[in-house]
């Protein structure tokens, strides 16, 4: 399994960082290792107190035919060092650092099928911090849906069953820390419900 993430896809979350809008769909990686378990806890990493919270999407990718295509939907987060993004990103470096470390994705275990949804129905989602609402949006306030992001993936990779695609974030991202809840909601239904932990102690 790969999660395959796109940065910079909601207008409005490009612009809150100071990013360009861009032009094709901007697609980085995590590995399997970045999962935090189902029901958590998000255990903060010691190497960074700057860790901002992503609310996204997130597609199955099944093939069909031959062809990649998405199957379910559920949603998730993209947990970001944020300092250490901005400093790799003026260096000219890759994120990875920033974006792929252990504990930095989250996905909810309930998935809904796209079939039961009726054509051009939008999926609207909302995280809440400590109660109160943090970031909402809804797919499609997206730049690229998501079958042009399958179709610019496999120009490059090929995407694999059971596959995760995460497909951005609206604006509202925030730093998350030690006690924080976090609550993501999809078509109005709490799908996780999170706590924030300290790194634990080095010894």
């Amino acid at each position: 399994m790969k999660l395959v993430c796109i940065g910079r896809n909601y207008s409005d979350h490009a612009k809150e960082l100071g990013n360009a809008i861009p032009g094709e769909p901007v697609v980085f990686l995590k590995p399997e290792s970045a999962l935090i378990p189902n029901g958590g806890p998000i255990t903060l990493p010691s190497f960074s107190s700057d860790i901002h919270h992503e609310i996204e999407l997130v597609y199955s990718i099944i093939r069909k035919n031959g062809k990649a295509q998405a199957d379910k939907v559920s949603i998730g987060l993209d947990l970001t060092a944020r300092s250490l993004q901005l400093a790799l990103k003026e260096g000219g470096l890759p994120w990875e650092k920033a974006k792929a470390f252990d504990g930095s994705a989250y996905v909810a275990d309930a998935f809904v099928a796209l079939e039961s949804f009726p054509k051009g129905h939008h999926i609207d989602f909302m995280l809440k911090k400590n109660g109160h609402v943090a970031q909402s949006g809804h797919s499609g306030q997206t730049l690229f849906d998501v079958a042009t992001l399958i179709a610019t993936v496999e120009r490059y990779m090929t995407l694999q069953p059971d596959d995760l695609l995460f497909t951005g974030t609206p604006a509202g991202v925030g730093l998350i820390a030690a006690g924080d809840r976090l609550e993501g909601y999809m078509l109005g239904e709490l799908l996780f419900d999170l706590k924030v932990e300290k790194a634990p102690s080095k010894r």
